[in-house]
């Protein structure tokens, strides 16, 4: 997303050529190769702990840091790889997602007229806000200690339910089609129920 945004900003006359179909099924796949990787790589290492007791996690989802505490082996490896699979793809996503919105910041600064300047940064402003809620809520949670407190779960409920919420949302209601649709629903039921 935040590519498709710098393409189209930056380089709106290329835009088409870069943003290929070709170029978006391999953005989509690669994604989704890496998260495989990603799960793979932590999970994979969880076979061999073995758990005695006590079955009970203090959290509505079974996430590996509040697994890990509760076996009875050596978690030191699998806390290292948890670690750094946390460091390399936190980097390796976050920083370019943030490189690119800089030098989209910086060329929608260079726009003159002020309309189109708003509207660049209409169209980019709430994916930061989203990106950077998910970075931060995620690395917080990952990174401090399991205790099973309602703030992990909120934290947690954050990056793992609010934000994929949030995003097809947020992009719809730009469209004008959506706003349009939304706005003839909201009418017709004001005009069902009576009230004007």
């Amino acid at each position: 997303m935040a590519y498709d945004r710098y393409s189209a900003i930056c380089n709106p006359l290329v835009y088409v050529m870069v943003m290929s179909k070709q170029f978006c099924i391999f953005l989509t796949c690669g994604s989704c190769l890496l998260g495989i990787i990603n799960s793979l790589l932590n999970t994979l290492p969880l076979l061999r702990l073995h758990f005695c007791g006590p079955y009970l996690i203090y959290h509505y989802s079974c996430e590996i840091p509040e697994l890990l505490p509760l076996s009875c082996t050596d978690i030191f490896p699998n806390k290292m790889i948890f670690f750094i699979t946390l460091v390399i793809y936190g980097i390796g996503c976050f920083f370019p997602i943030m490189f690119s919105y800089t030098r989209i910041i910086s060329a929608i600064l260079q726009i003159s007229s002020a309309s189109g300047r708003s509207k660049a940064f209409s169209t980019c402003s709430s994916h930061v806000i989203v990106v950077t809620l998910f970075f931060l809520t995620g690395v917080d949670r990952y990174l401090s200690p399991a205790t099973g407190s309602i703030l992990e779960q909120v934290i947690s409920m954050q990056y793992s339910i609010v934000t994929p919420l949030l995003n097809p949302i947020i992009y719809s209601l730009k469209n004008v089609e959506v706003k349009v649709a939304i706005k003839k629903v909201w009418e017709n039921k004001r005009i069902l129920s009576g009230t004007y």
